[in-house]
């Protein structure tokens, strides 16, 4: 059964009082929750109906079982996603997983969840989609000769080294199939799983065809582990950081997502421990709370800081134009006002201080070759 979530206006009120607990309680157990960020596993927006767990002093009839990851099959008709934001650097990407187990309360991904059936709370980090034969797609889009290379984007909507490509190893064999093409991509992760492929990710840049973004969001193993319960840890992804630097693999670090009166304070930290383990560059992103992850990331804080609730949506909305998420271009990810402009000011600074600034040359696409595809016919050339 899906449980809703409390009323917010009555949440941020009771905010930091012994009854903000109480509703706390309607939360999922912790002890069937553990290892996951959403606290609630509401419906997505496109049901006509909601259920809501109630307890009528019967208790329940069977006890619940924890949230298990559930693997769907997936048979990908594309896999390069084309987009025309002015917002980032690419205008195409590779996501072989839709879903992640990092669990992360303010994943932006999440509300593409809805569009699948299922709730952006809980079943966006249990029920994870397979993207089988993303590799052979792949094949077939970079074979058609009217194609022209340009970045790859990896990790813009799900994390590409999650849980499970340790098992179905897509990321690794898309790689693989970029290597042999010449085609550049550029990698964000938050695992240090990446590391694994350095075979691959190696030749690359020594081709000048790769570059991997590390996020790391915080150096305190206990908040570390709130944000981001399934992801690797801070130290194991700043060895990811000089394990791909040594290797001649241009990294970055992204202080991302920053969150008012939570991770910001540790801005400069992540900057100063990042450089030391050479990476070259950074950037930092201020929290987005797109549709239905305001609520999410809401339960969350009630779990975690429940005196904080108030505070911190306060710190957001005054980034936002005072609304909880600006979904305009040029400012989604910067925000504006006060809070926003001395970020920036202390990312700016933070990045000279600590030598983060370093130039790296854009990826090259004069390298790709289209790769043969046995299709079953005969060449007339």
């Amino acid at each position: 059964m899906r449980v809703t979530a409390p009323n917010f206006e009555q949440l941020e009120r009771l905010s930091g009082t012994r009854d903000a607990d109480l509703i706390a309680r309607r939360f999922v157990d912790p002890a069937l929750n553990r290892g996951r960020g959403a606290q609630t596993n509401k419906g997505s927006r496109f049901d006509r109906e909601s259920r809501e767990a109630v307890d009528d002093g019967w208790g329940m009839v069977e006890d619940l079982k924890p949230f298990e990851t559930i693997e769907h099959v997936e048979r990908a008709r594309t896999i390069i996603t084309r987009n025309e934001s002015p917002d980032i650097g690419f205008d195409r990407s590779i996501n072989a997983y839709r879903g992640c187990e990092h669990g992360c309360s303010y994943c932006f991904a999440r509300p593409t969840h809805a569009y699948l059936g299922h709730s952006p709370g809980l079943e966006f980090e249990r029920d994870i989609y397979v993207k089988t034969n993303a590799v052979e797609q792949l094949r077939r889009e970079l074979a058609d000769k009217r194609y022209r290379p340009r970045p790859i984007a990896m990790g813009t909507n799900t994390d590409p080294y999650q849980p499970a490509e340790r098992k179905h190893r897509l990321t690794r064999g898309i790689l693989e199939l970029l290597l042999e093409t010449r085609h550049p991509v550029t990698i964000t992760t938050k695992s240090a799983l990446v590391v694994r492929d350095l075979d691959i990710l190696k030749p690359l840049a020594e081709l000048n065809l790769v570059r991997v973004a590390l996020s790391i969001t915080s150096m305190d193993h206990k908040l570390s582990r709130k944000m981001e319960p399934r992801a690797s840890t801070p130290e194991k992804r700043l060895e990811a950081v000089r394990l791909l630097s040594e290797a001649g693999v241009p990294t970055t670090v992204m202080a991302a997502p920053m969150i008012p009166a939570i991770n910001d304070m540790e801005l400069e930290r992540i900057l100063d421990a990042a450089a030391a383990q050479g990476a070259r560059d950074a950037s930092a992103i201020l929290v987005r709370l797109p549709l239905e992850v305001r609520d999410i990331f809401r339960e969350w804080l009630l779990r975690h800081f429940p005196d904080r609730v108030s505070h911190v949506m306060g710190l957001i909305r005054d980034a936002r134009g005072g609304k909880d998420n600006d979904p305009n271009f040029h400012t989604r990810f910067v925000g504006d006002g006060p809070y926003a402009t001395l970020l920036r000011q202390r990312l700016e600074r933070a990045k000279e201080r600590y030598g983060l600034n370093k130039t790296i040359p854009a990826l090259r696409t004069d390298l790709f070759q289209h790769p043969s595809v046995d299709d079953g016919q005969m060449s007339l050339f």
